[in-house]
């Protein structure tokens, strides 16, 4: 069967469907309420917590406007992988790591915040919680639609059935968050690695390992798709000429580099780079809080996490940032008149219940998701990163012969375009 173009929007990374590949005329109301919400929000804000709260929300805009025009997915970019060979978006990844690592190094060599706190990586532990928390969430990712950042980028470009992947998540990652001291405590691991701290190669030399290791696997993925004949991507809606700025597609590769420097940005303001679903797991340890569930004794919630539970969810940057990413794909599909609330089918609904609760229980055992863990990780030469990467695609994998069973797509090798 040859997938179409509308077979591949009607997914949640790309989550508007469009007749041909032109663009409608602008949303001009949706735009405007949309930059009405954002203003509102940045003047609260600003009225009550620090500055930092307020750039993180701009950030945030941004990271969700590029992310939508540039249909910029990490689920799709593994399926396709797997599937028929096609490496054109993990190639993206590989230009985007690049130039995240470059900024990093001096950044958490020799600098600080833009208020002078201090930064740090991602660098976690590589042991059985993260093993068995990245394979999940590459399963729920595949059965979902999307990952943590194409969950929000969707629902900004009105994806109903990613609502249902969201609400799920949170269940899966608060649940993650209750069970995770058992992970951590009593499943064997290693200490956190560093390509920088922990090998004695400094930032320089961990810099220069992973710019080989980025150039190793893009040209690895080429020989793949020269083997297998991989279908190219199929285009996406696009203006002509300057248009393309505010109303889309970008290239992959242009995007790339833009989420790269708004990650060091983001780890400039806050003293750590992008991250995602441990606001999940604030918000869904909140209202379970409201109805009475202890939430405050758990392992979890202990230490330094314990302040950011009693705290207002405003004073959270997460979840700014998340705020930020679901209206800045609000205003992008609304600049290019792609903003449409689409149709929940059962077999979708089925799937993103148990996606959803896979990629949130997921991501809290593997310290974070395809931003925290992979993008965030890596950019941070932690190890982890990189494991999390293979135990996703090996999740991914299996989840190629459990997405039919949900009616849903799988390209094929003699698909003309995936």
């Amino acid at each position: 069967m040859t997938t179409t173009r509308v077979q591949s929007i009607n997914e949640a990374q790309d989550p508007v469907v469009r007749k041909g590949l032109a663009l409608n005329p602008p949303q001009k109301g949706l735009i405007m309420g949309g930059v009405i919400v954002a203003f509102i929000l940045a003047v609260y804000l600003l009225a009550t917590q620090h500055v930092s709260q307020t750039m993180l929300l701009v950030i945030g805009l941004m990271l969700g406007y590029t992310l939508f025009h540039a249909r910029f997915g990490f689920t799709s970019a593994f399926r396709r992988m797997m599937s028929v060979g096609n490496g054109q978006a993990m190639r993206s990844h590989m230009l985007m790591l690049a130039v995240a690592v470059s900024l990093f190094a001096p950044i958490l060599a020799y600098g600080s915040t833009f208020f002078g706190g201090p930064v740090a990586g991602y660098v976690s532990p590589v042991g059985v919680s993260l093993i068995v928390g990245a394979f999940i969430f590459g399963i729920g990712m595949q059965l979902g639609g999307g990952c943590a950042s194409g969950t929000l980028y969707s629902i900004g470009g009105g994806s109903s059935v990613m609502f249902v992947t969201l609400i799920f998540f949170i269940i899966g990652t608060t649940v993650g968050a209750y069970h995770l001291p058992f992970w951590t405590d009593e499943m064997p691991a290693f200490e956190p690695f560093s390509l920088a701290t922990s090998t004695g190669l400094g930032y320089g030399g961990a810099w220069l390992v992973s710019i080989v290791l980025f150039a190793v696997i893009a040209w690895v993925t080429i020989i793949i798709e020269k083997k297998r004949k991989a279908p190219k991507m199929a285009p996406v809606p696009s203006e002509k000429g300057w248009k393309r700025i505010l109303r889309g597609s970008w290239p992959l590769f242009a995007a790339a580099i833009v989420l790269a420097v708004l990650n060091a940005l983001t780890l400039m303001t806050r003293g750590t780079p992008w991250g995602i679903t441990s606001a999940f797991a604030l918000w869904g340890s909140k209202i379970a809080g409201a109805f009475g569930v202890d939430v405050a004794s758990w392992g979890y919630w202990q230490g330094t996490n314990a302040a950011a539970l009693e705290a207002s969810i405003f004073a959270d940057s997460t979840t700014i940032l998340n705020l930020g990413v679901i209206i800045g794909a609000f205003l992008a599909s609304a600049a290019g008149g792609l903003f449409k609330f689409t149709q929940v089918k059962a077999g979708n609904f089925a799937a993103s219940v148990i996606g959803g609760l896979m990629m949130g229980y997921g991501a809290r055992l593997a310290f974070g998701c395809n931003i925290g863990a992979y993008f965030g990780g890596i950019a941070s030469f932690s190890l982890h990163g990189y494991i999390w990467g293979i135990l996703a695609l090996a999740g991914t994998f299996l989840a190629l012969y459990l997405r039919p069973l949900f009616g849903l797509s799988v390209p094929k090798s003699n698909d003309s375009v995936c």
